[in-house]
């Protein structure tokens, strides 16, 4: 079987001061943005933040208030959709109920005058695995099977930018995750630019090399989903990846690498290149552990953590057993409910509510972020 993968740049996409405006309202603010060729790029963000905005600016959708929309090398800005070399998959899927799937995969190629299909639509039932599918009509299919006809059906016209808008978003949540896998792997093997836009930060952490995180209009921040997770740099994008626990402090002194602070009677340590506030003594800084980093001792046994670990004391004010992990909340001098997850893997019956604990981690696992900044911000949005 032949592929399309290509090691040029025509399929980067470049943003450049790009904005749009409805009257009073800017849904995107001025952004750069650079997408290599052969990336798996996620825009990433709660309704209303732009991500789709953006997208159907590089789709030729809509036309952008200010700014310029750079495929490669050829400025497509003023280019209508059907003249830029990039296909869209939406949520739904817009499949011809009439046509089998061969045909529906064949249509952009007939539509274009070529006679001879039965070799590229072959080819292309085959990466998506849909060979024995052919003759089925779309109401034959499963929801996935059907979207991985509408990810061919666009495909097969060799663009160099595969756009995809909440593809996944009709999904139940077991096919969903197949087929974040799926994507992932029909991209790696076509080799061009995909373009995804999500608000699942689950589906963005699978599937892309790249996620730029979005909030009213702006990027909060851009990296590889590790480093997103991570090492936050907004309260923002420390909420919505994933759940944070963020404790108020106040820089009390500076240890070689380490910032030492005061939160709640006791000290934490954080590696100051953690830290994207200001450190100077007496400022103020949210510092940051995620649930799982933390482990969680009852209080009899506070003698056997080692040293050199930040240490919190609390008491265990609820725990959920979901399985794989149990969930506590812990009340605690820095922090009202802290949020602790522990493998079940040996427990400890003592951790009940109402138990007294030390909550002890790794300071290497801590980061600091601007204390300016309204520690709820994320976790209403990741609801949307």
């Amino acid at each position: 079987m032949t592929t399309m993968k290509t090691t040029d740049s025509s399929g980067d996409v470049r943003l450049s001061g790009i904005s749009k405006t409805y009257g009073s309202f800017t849904a995107v603010h001025p952004l750069d943005l650079t997408v290599p060729q052969g990336s798996f790029f996620a825009l990433l963000g709660a309704s209303g933040c732009g991500k789709t905005t953006t997208l159907r600016m590089i789709a030729g959708l809509e036309e952008p208030t200010t700014g310029t929309v750079r495929l490669g090398d050829q400025d497509v800005t003023a280019l209508p959709p059907y003249k830029r070399p990039v296909n869209t998959v939406f949520q739904s899927y817009a499949l011809f109920p009439h046509l089998d799937i061969f045909e529906n995969v064949a249509f952009g190629l007939r539509r274009r005058g070529i006679k001879s299909v039965k070799k590229q639509v072959e080819d292309m039932l085959e990466l998506v695995q849909l060979g024995e599918q052919a003759r089925k009509k779309p109401h034959q299919l499963s929801g996935g099977q059907q979207q991985r006809v509408a990810v061919a059906r666009a495909l097969i016209n060799h663009p160099k930018v595969l756009l995809l808008d909440e593809p996944l978003g009709a999904l139940d949540l077991k096919l969903r995750r197949q087929m974040q896998l799926e994507l992932k792997r029909i991209q790696t093997e076509v080799g061009i630019t995909f373009v995804h836009v999500t608000h699942d930060q689950e589906e963005a952490m699978t599937m892309a090399d790249t996620v730029a995180v979005m909030n009213a209009g702006r990027v909060e921040q851009l990296g590889a989903p590790t480093d997103l997770y991570e090492n936050p740099q907004t309260t923002f994008v420390a909420n919505f990846l994933g759940t944070s626990n963020l404790i108020e402090a106040e820089v009390d002194t500076k240890s070689g690498d380490d910032i030492v602070l005061k939160a709640g009677g006791g000290k934490l340590v954080l590696p100051e290149a953690r830290c994207s506030a200001p450190t100077t003594a007496g400022g103020r800084v949210l510092v940051g552990v995620r649930p799982e980093k933390i482990s969680l001792t009852h209080a009899d046994d506070a003698g056997e953590i080692p040293e050199g670990r930040n240490r919190v004391t609390g008491r265990i004010a609820d725990a959920s057993f979901i399985g794989v992990s149990t969930q506590y909340v812990i009340d605690s001098p820095v922090c009202d409910e802290l949020a602790v997850y522990v493998q079940n893997v040996e427990r400890d019956g003592r951790l009940v509510p109402g138990a007294e604990v030390v909550l002890h981690w790794n300071p290497a696992h801590t980061f600091g972020l601007d204390a300016t900044q309204d520690i709820d911000a994320g976790i209403e949005e990741e609801a949307v």
